[in-house]
């Protein structure tokens, strides 16, 4: 099942070869939750998600982005937890560890084993990260070996789509549209209009959400007028029957998709790579959808994913789609900050070069469990929390004989 006339489009074919061919394909366009191992009284583990959305809260509060570092290794359930953040407040102040004046240590978080650590200058943050080996003790004979990197708040900085603005033709005037984007949205580039209405964007994620929430509010909003002057044409024996013709395409154009025994939906926009990674990582978006009976619809272009949430009759609340869209928003606000993702570059390079990436990965696909891997044809994607994704390129640099830079 497919949508039609949806403000997005989907990418030119040398574009999604390059984006969008994937061996972590997406299943069909519309479907519904398997059952099978998951119970009706199943809930979502939010427990994580408030830690992690506290740490992250956290660190851009204080605006020490450049003065935090993320310490991966620390040991799971063999002290407790505020025992083991004094250990790393201890090591990191120690200036034989290149340490100095610490601000805050935010653990836990919502990766195991893994802790914020934020000093109160930007060179002590640089020299730690410097340092190549940290070992921290534990106990007298135990000693935990970390790996400790820069922080990120922004891992998906820059995102592209492309809009099909015909839909609002003989509604708006397509020029002065775009002009009042620009105005409204400054963080985005826009491309020229071309002849048939589409335009390409390029800008920050949130910024391209914010985009895509304008347009749907604004076609939502000319449906509504479009609706009005139909029921008013009606009372006055249905005159211009061309334009109410028109206003009917217009609504059909707009309308997703979705079965006849539909409730309610909703539609929420979101960044492709969190989107694959909580689909295919976190398990949070299957068992929510299967809690409250909510059928998905969900588009990929490029770098955006729409999804379209509906609530079934006579099968959910009349509110679960909405309850739903904002639990999945908040969980990927948490994903959102929080991931981070490696490229391997493919193309230029020789088949043999290219064979052994890609088995390197492939081969350490099962120790990183918590790690996304998409393989294109030019390049493989590696999306995860920080601490994974440096361990993982490390190593398959490693296996292939390279340098980590």
């Amino acid at each position: 099942m497919g949508w039609k006339g949806s403000l997005f489009l989907a990418l030119s074919p040398s574009e999604r070869e390059q984006k969008n061919e994937t061996k972590t394909s997406l299943p069909g366009p519309l479907h519904r939750p398997r059952s099978a191992g998951f119970g009706a009284s199943s809930r979502p583990p939010r427990a994580h998600l408030s830690s992690t959305m506290a740490s992250v809260s956290n660190v851009k509060k204080s605006r020490a982005l450049e003065r935090t570092i993320v310490v991966a290794g620390l040991p799971v359930g063999l002290l407790s937890d505020q025992l083991l953040t004094t250990l790393v407040e201890t090591y990191f102040r120690d200036i034989k560890n290149e340490g100095g004046d610490i601000e805050d240590v935010i653990y836990p978080t919502r990766t195991k084993g893994v802790a914020y650590v934020i000093f109160k200058e930007k060179k002590v943050a640089e020299n730690v990260v410097r340092q190549k080996k940290h070992h921290l003790a534990i106990q007298k004979t135990v000693h935990a070996e970390l790996t400790v990197s820069h922080f990120s708040e922004k891992v998906f900085s820059s995102v592209k789509a492309t809009l099909d603005l015909s839909v609002f033709r003989g509604q708006i005037i397509l020029e002065s549209l775009v002009i009042d984007l620009k105005k409204k949205i400054p963080a985005l580039n826009f491309s020229p209009l071309g002849p048939g209405g589409r335009i390409s964007v390029e800008g920050p994620f949130l910024a391209i959400k914010k985009l895509k929430e304008s347009l749907l509010s604004k076609a939502s909003s000319l449906l509504e007028k479009n609706r009005n002057v139909m029921t008013e044409g009606r009372k006055q024996n249905r005159q211009s029957p061309q334009k109410s013709q028109s206003s009917d395409n217009l609504v059909e154009t707009l309308r997703p998709l979705v079965p006849e025994t539909v409730r309610s939906s909703e539609m929420l926009v979101m960044d492709t790579d969190v989107f694959l990674y909580l689909k295919w990582k976190c398990g949070f978006y299957e068992i929510t959808l299967n809690k409250f009976n909510i059928l998905s619809q969900e588009r990929v272009d490029g770098d955006v994913t729409t999804i379209c949430l509906a609530s079934v009759q006579g099968d959910s609340g009349p509110n679960s789609a909405q309850h739903v869209k904002e639990l999945i928003e908040e969980w990927a606000q948490g994903l959102h900050s929080e991931l981070r993702k490696e490229t391997f570059i493919l193309e230029g390079k020789g088949n043999r070069e290219k064979r052994n990436i890609e088995r390197a990965c492939e081969q350490l696909q099962s120790r990183y469990l918590r790690v996304l891997i998409n393989f294109h044809k030019t390049h493989i994607d590696i999306i995860g929390s920080s601490p994974d994704t440096y361990l993982f390129k490390k190593e398959v640099m490693k296996l292939i004989g390279q340098k980590v830079s």
